[in-house]
């Protein structure tokens, strides 16, 4: 299988440049799919610009000096998305993945790399009668059955321990990942279930004034107020 893809072709989430050269790297199988992670070369390369070349990020990156989510990777082509937390400690660097406006992939500086924001997508009973989580990223941990589908938790990096949950409800705030409204943090103000295969449809309100967007593109990410910085304002 190839490692590149045409940049012409890339996602329209990755904020490169289009005609600058022909390919550009392919991200490996992992947390999250092409459609929505970069390779970690891009992210060092193209939007942080850590270094020029691919050579010089590959060796940066084989010293074990950038982590992921608070570990270590070495893989130029691993992929990194929505809520991860890429730190780079020789230079007291830590950013958060996010979604701009634009629907782009955009780095947010963060002073705190130990937290993870993961909505969960879908619940599992493992061997035993345990129940288990599944996320956005692809990742999955055991937990008790308190938490539910399309809630979110902050998880703590890397030991992986859950540090807050915060349900799907009408009153939670919520980040849009998608849509013409994408980057857009409000409050949800109705869920309206829709029994068909048409997908169920949410309100948003904000103090620019409300609107509709569909359930697949909101995550809660806090009660109140956010509970991560999400580089835009609530």
């Amino acid at each position: 299988m190839s490692q590149h893809l045409k940049r012409v072709a890339a996602p329209r989430s990755w904020p490169i440049t289009r005609k600058t050269s022909k390919w550009v790297a392919k991200p490996s199988p992992g947390p999250h799919s092409e459609e929505y992670g970069m390779p970690l070369i891009v992210v060092l390369r193209d939007l942080l610009h850590v270094a020029d070349k691919a050579k010089e990020i590959k060796q940066i990156l084989h010293e074990g000096k950038v982590l992921v989510d608070g570990k270590v990777r070495k893989d130029h082509h691993f992929p990194v998305g929505l809520f991860d937390v890429i730190s780079i400690p020789d230079i007291s660097a830590n950013y958060r993945v996010m979604i701009g406006q634009d629907g782009k992939f955009k780095l947010v500086p963060v002073s705190d790399a130990n937290s993870k924001l993961l909505k969960i997508v879908n619940k599992t009973t493992v061997t035993g009668g345990r129940t288990q989580l599944n996320f956005h990223d692809g990742t999955t941990m055991l937990a008790s059955n308190d938490y539910h589908t399309k809630d979110s938790i902050i998880l703590k990096v890397p030991e992986k321990s859950i540090d807050q949950h915060f349900k799907y409800e009408v009153g939670s705030t919520a980040f849009v990942t998608g849509g013409k409204h994408a980057g857009v943090v409000g409050k949800i103000k109705e869920i309206r279930i829709i029994k068909s295969t048409t997908p169920n449809r949410i309100t948003i309100s904000t103090p620019a004034g409300d609107f509709d967007t569909v359930e697949r593109y909101v995550v809660v990410v806090g009660k109140d107020t956010p509970a991560i910085d999400l580089g835009v304002k609530a």
